[in-house]
């Protein structure tokens, strides 16, 4: 239980800093320039935090605790990367079937970072279950 905590925690640290500074300091005009009116002017805080509480859940569940019960930090890594690519595919591929304004561009950006993020994220919990719950 104290490693799940532990992958829990650290994946979603390094989930809400890396995402913030895509979404907030590299990306903000770039996802204003693609999504022009989609945009809202202040994101709707409370499905945005219950999105990043479960994904993160899914990440832990699925690709941390398998890569630490196997000790395997390349697991994690590339677990987190599928798992990332596949979750915003889902987001990015319905979005471009359904919605005007949606593009390849858009959606191929997006699952990119999807599956770096989760990687990152997935290694990051699976670093800090390993160094801290010891």
């Amino acid at each position: 239980m104290r490693k799940a905590v532990w992958a829990y925690i650290g994946a979603l640290v390094a989930f809400l800093v890396l995402d913030g500074l895509w979404l907030g300091v590299l990306m903000s005009s770039t996802y204003k320039e693609l999504l022009g009116s989609l945009m809202l002017e202040q994101p709707k805080w409370g499905p945005a935090i219950v999105f990043y509480l479960l994904y993160v859940l899914g990440v832990v569940f699925f690709v941390v605790m398998p890569a630490l019960a196997r000790g395997s930090a390349r697991r994690a890594a590339l677990a987190g990367a599928f798992f990332g690519l596949v979750a915003y595919g889902t987001y990015d591929m319905t979005n471009w079937a359904t919605l005007q304004g949606w593009s390849a561009q858009l959606a191929l950006m997006d699952m990119a970072w999807g599956g770096l993020l989760t990687c990152l994220a997935a290694l990051s919990g699976y670093w800090a279950a390993r160094k801290l719950a010891s």
